[in-house]
């Protein structure tokens, strides 16, 4: 993976700098020790690494108004960051920016529960907005797995979803208003606390482009109303082509569960060894969830049960108790961490269309076969959100890059089928030389024009989305 050289000029700038921006954050706000630069050189796509040119943690939206302020007056690189949680190197800096952290950032700035909306500081994690409203009843639905950690501020940036999206919708789904620094400093409100239809979707251009147009600061979130009830069912079957054909058939009857998870045996072992979950031994685990009253509950259960028989499953078993339903969800939201533990790894993003699970997984397992690397499943199959897991040596010469040819080839995959090449881990430097798989020149000129507008020094989060060759020369 190739990161562009870093600018001379800038580094030659440092001391200045770093002096500015020192005299705006005062004392702990700025990071340039090269030991504790380490802690910023890389996010959760670790195979990747570099050190910025240093590090600002501001406390305001004054405060980062201010940092950008400064950058854009020097011109220097500014890559956002929130939590450091993305998996496609969203937030990877370069040698040559300024990483700027909004970590910091957490407050919750006010709740409306009449009119079911939380505005909060973009650094805050993603469970503790539910955690700030749950006393009340109410909750925030996007859920990724890694939510215990990720900043809202990442998940706008990247649109993430969760297990829960197939019903609540992703973050764009949730999103009401936000509060955005601009590459200069300036500072704008899209949207708000209410619904904004009038005029072009701003809200919905910003949500998704990785740090591309703007720092954004704060977020009013849409709350809902806690269910009366929830409850997953575990159905295992004997191989990855009859689970996925069980999926299909569940969303072509029209019912809508609040969640259909998948998981492999690779990905179940790895995960009843972190957690003991009690998963049933099988090939291939489906997690569902449904919600609502005892009898909504019953009868989906029942017609999603009748569903999975049709395709002799290995297992069914319902929770029994809400403290079984945590500890089933516990598996699934540490199954990312309990891999890693084991093995090196790539987690890919694609989507497809969900009636083509069957053919998608039976060819990434022949893929992984073929290049003698193995490919763990765990995925949101209700909606084909993919997230093969490609297990590698990083010590090992050449694992790395057989990975990422894979990595790469897999997602192809994905968008032969009708897919495209991520659902909610965004693009960052992982995906972005193979961006002319899914789009057309005359596509990524439209896109970067856009940037163009927003940021026509083309310093907001560089080397990022678009390939390098077709991005070349943009920048100042």
């Amino acid at each position: 993976m190739e990161m562009p050289a870093p600018d001379a000029a800038i580094l030659a700038k440092k001391p200045r700098l770093v002096a500015a921006l020192r005299a705006v954050l005062g004392p702990g706000g700025v990071i340039e020790d090269g030991v504790e630069l380490r802690a910023y050189e890389c996010d959760g796509l670790a195979a990747y690494r570099c050190p910025p040119l240093c590090a600002v943690l501001p406390r305001s939206t004054a405060e980062v108004a201010a940092v950008m302020r400064i950058c854009h007056s020097e011109g220097v690189p500014v890559v956002p960051r929130g939590s450091g949680t993305s998996l496609s190197g969203g937030a990877l800096p370069t040698a040559d920016a300024v990483l700027l952290g909004i970590a910091r950032m957490n407050r919750v700035l006010e709740t409306d529960y009449q009119n079911r909306f939380i505005r909060v500081e973009a650094g805050r994690t993603n469970l503790s907005v539910t955690g700030a409203v749950e006393s009340q009843g109410f909750f925030y639905a996007p859920d990724p797995s890694s939510q215990l950690a990720c900043a809202i501020a990442g998940n706008i940036a990247m649109n993430s979803g969760g297990a829960h999206c197939l019903k609540y919708g992703v973050t764009t789904n949730n999103l009401l208003g936000v509060t955005m620094v601009m590459a200069d400093g300036e500072v704008v409100e899209i949207g708000g606390a209410h619904l904004d239809a009038g005029g072009l979707d701003l809200l919905g251009l910003v949500c998704g482009s990785e740090g591309q147009l703007g720092v954004v600061t704060e977020a009013t979130l849409r709350i809902l109303a806690t269910p009366e009830g929830a409850r997953p069912v575990l159905i295992g079957y004997d191989s990855a082509e009859v689970a996925g054909a069980c999926v299909s058939d569940i969303i072509k009857s029209g019912i809508l569960p609040v969640a259909i998870e998948y998981m492999d045996r690779l990905v179940i072992q790895a995960a009843e060894a972190h957690v003991h979950a009690d998963y049933p031994d099988c090939e291939a685990l489906l997690i569902i969830e449904v919600e609502g009253s005892e009898a909504e509950i019953a009868d989906q259960l029942g017609r999603i049960i009748e569903i999975a028989r049709r395709h002799d499953p290995v297992e069914i078993r319902e929770s029994g108790s809400p403290a079984e339903s945590e500890k089933i969800w516990q598996g699934r939201k540490t199954a990312f961490g309990a891999m890693g533990q084991i093995n090196d790894y790539m987690c890919l993003d694609g989507t497809i269309p969900v009636n083509r699970l069957p053919e998608v997984l039976k060819r990434i397992g022949e893929m992984g076969d073929a290049v003698g690397l193995q490919v763990g499943n765990v995925f949101h199959a209700g909606d084909g959100n993919m997230h093969p897991l490609i297990l590698y040596d990083a010590n090992r010469p050449g694992d790395l890059e057989k990975t990422e040819a894979l990595g790469a080839d897999i997602l192809r995959l994905c968008v032969e089928v009708g897919g495209c090449l991520t659902g909610e881990h965004g693009v960052g430097v992982e995906k972005r030389e193979i961006m002319t798989a899914q789009y057309g020149a005359d596509d990524l000129e439209i896109q970067m024009q856009v940037k163009d507008v927003f940021d026509p020094d083309w310093v907001l989060n560089p080397a990022k989305v678009f390939p390098l060759d077709v991005s070349a020369g943009r920048r100042g």
